[in-house]
């Protein structure tokens, strides 16, 4: 088997880059550029690109239509058939033109290969989204105990880098749509990391696409609301909170109260409309 190549690029993946080059070169003297039934190709099982941009798509398509494929895509060698590795977009545009071969290039490699050569083609195009990104960074770990360092080294990019992307996955599912469909950037998910509750989180992801808060401005009002939390938790009676809890308890979800010298008042947090009906049917419940 050959030496896996990290952090190396494209060039790593496909040499040379075209179909003429690939059939002479002696760089792999036993690989060559093959005409493959589309059919007999399946997707890459590890591909980290979830969102393909159906604009670009249509461009490639066009493109593909009026030249053909320029650049072989790279294939390994299942049981079924041939799986795909590299190429995922120009193989999707000869679909959708009919075409029943696309020129390919077999190369033997493992799953954690797959995985990586497929993330650095991604990455080098700038063509995942932060939270795709971070879940293929989370498979390297789950699926192949690798370390953030290990990862970092592997598509070179910095350790901190990459931790600071896996912590994307920790924010509310809204939250990582939000970032998916580019309607925050992964400077505003940051931000809005710095609030511990869920709860403040969507609020405060909710303000931002509200009212297209910068990133700026976004940090400048969780630093607002982390600050004015701080205060409320100091200044807070020991009875008050002790009342918090038994009430949290009552009604199994989040409540605060705000009590002032002459008057307050009681805040239920609910999440859905179910949740609503459930808190509303335990307050008209008669008291025995």
């Amino acid at each position: 088997m050959e030496k896996r190549a990290l952090g190396r690029g494209l060039e790593a993946l496909i040499t040379p880059t075209s179909v003429e080059s690939a059939a002479t070169a002696g760089t792999h003297p036993n690989e060559q550029v093959l005409q493959i039934q589309i059919s007999q190709i399946r997707t890459n099982k590890y591909q980290p690109r979830i969102e393909f941009n159906q604009e670009k798509l249509n461009e490639l398509v066009s493109s593909i239509r009026e030249k053909g494929v320029v650049q072989p895509v790279l294939v390994r060698k299942t049981d079924q058939g041939y799986e795909i590795i590299a190429g995922e977009r120009r193989l999707r545009a000869v679909k959708a033109l009919g075409i029943e071969k696309i020129p390919a290039i077999v190369r033997n490699v493992e799953d954690v290969d797959m995985l990586e050569l497929s993330l650095i083609e991604n990455i080098q195009r700038e063509e995942l989204n932060p939270i795709e990104e971070a879940h293929a960074f989370q498979k390297f770990i789950t699926d192949f105990s690798f370390t953030q360092e290990k990862i970092a080294k592997a598509i070179g990019k910095d350790r901190s880098t990459v931790a600071n992307t896996l912590r994307l996955l920790g924010l509310p599912k809204k939250i990582q749509d939000y970032i998916s469909k580019n309607t925050i950037t992964a400077g505003h998910a940051r931000a809005i990391l710095s609030l511990a509750a869920e709860m403040d989180q969507l609020r405060v992801c909710n303000l931002v696409v509200k009212k297209g808060l910068s990133v700026r401005e976004t940090e400048s009002l969780v630093s607002r609301r982390s600050l004015g939390a701080r205060k409320i938790e100091i200044k807070k009676d020991q009875n008050i909170s002790d009342l918090e809890n038994q009430l949290q308890q009552l009604f199994g979800t989040r409540v605060r109260i705000v009590h002032g010298k002459k008057r307050g008042r009681i805040q239920i947090e609910y999440y859905s409309t179910e949740d609503l009906n459930r808190i509303l049917d335990m307050l008209s419940r008669p008291r025995a």
